[in-house]
């Protein structure tokens, strides 16, 4: 995969500047302390592992730049004849030629692991972006899915116990409403907790409608039911609960 934004990867702005003018004073500082015990030896060495460290952090540009100055930093302080620069010895060519060979080398090295580094975030990044998008896709198909087999679990609910019904109430936007005698029921824009009355719903005692309606929920209920010769019988009724694309419905039926 191309990542183009990988070479992207250091911190942009002041702060990175700061760090590497800190860096190069702070590897100045050390070498003098270090100077009066070892001399000549190793001029560039601080600067080498000062910049080294600014390009790990702070990216190429400023570890160029703390090379370059601290090249002409240990040239004029740490080779002899010090605080001169109109002499060019022996010494001076050492570390022009060892000095930026090393650096650069180590530089790019590191340049080219921060990168690797960075585009295996990014690569990281989409792969788990992609990843939600894929689990949010499924979880909506694995509701939708559930919604439409209540739906069907619904429909037949409603055609096998149809002599049975009592009324259908909407716990959501939608509820069941009567669509004429050929078709008693369907499925039309409601107010929650509006009922829908079934077959039986008129054998029901009034009082009985009017607090299953404002109390119902799933189980077992009972309800004072006319029977054929006009008296009312205490009866067992079932609620069931069903959840689907056209919201939550409350079914309540005799008991059979």
């Amino acid at each position: 995969m191309q990542v183009q934004n990988a070479r992207r990867w250091a911190p942009r702005g002041t702060r990175a500047w700061l760090a590497a003018a800190a860096a190069l004073a702070i590897a100045a500082g050390v070498r003098m302390l270090l100077h009066p015990l070892i001399g000549p030896l190793l001029p560039g060495t601080a600067f080498c592992i000062a910049a080294s460290l600014v390009e790990y952090f702070f990216g190429l540009a400023p570890a160029l730049t703390v090379m370059l100055l601290g090249l002409g930093l240990a040239d004029y302080l740490f080779v002899p004849p010090y605080d001169a620069i109109t002499t060019f010895n022996q010494a001076d060519l050492i570390l022009l030629i060892s000095y930026p060979l090393v650096t650069l080398l180590v530089i790019s090295l590191i340049e080219r692991l921060r990168r690797s580094q960075f585009r295996a975030e990014l690569i990281a990044s989409v792969a788990q972006s992609r990843y939600e998008m894929l689990l949010r896709d499924d979880n909506e198909r694995m509701l939708a899915r559930r919604a439409v087999d209540e739906t069907h679990r619904l429909l037949r609910h409603l055609s096998h116990h149809h002599r049975t019904f009592i009324f259908i109430q909407a716990l959501e936007r939608n509820a069941l409403q009567p669509a004429g005698d050929d078709k008693p029921f369907s499925v039309l824009p409601r107010m929650p907790n509006e009922i829908a009355p079934g077959p039986r719903f008129d054998d029901v005692d009034p009082e009985d409608i009017q607090r299953l309606s404002k109390a119902m929920r799933p189980g077992n209920h009972r309800v004072h039911l006319k029977t054929g010769d006009g008296v009312s019988k205490l009866t067992e009724c079932v609620c069931e609960r069903f959840t689907t694309h056209a919201g939550d419905f409350l079914v309540l039926r005799i008991g059979v």
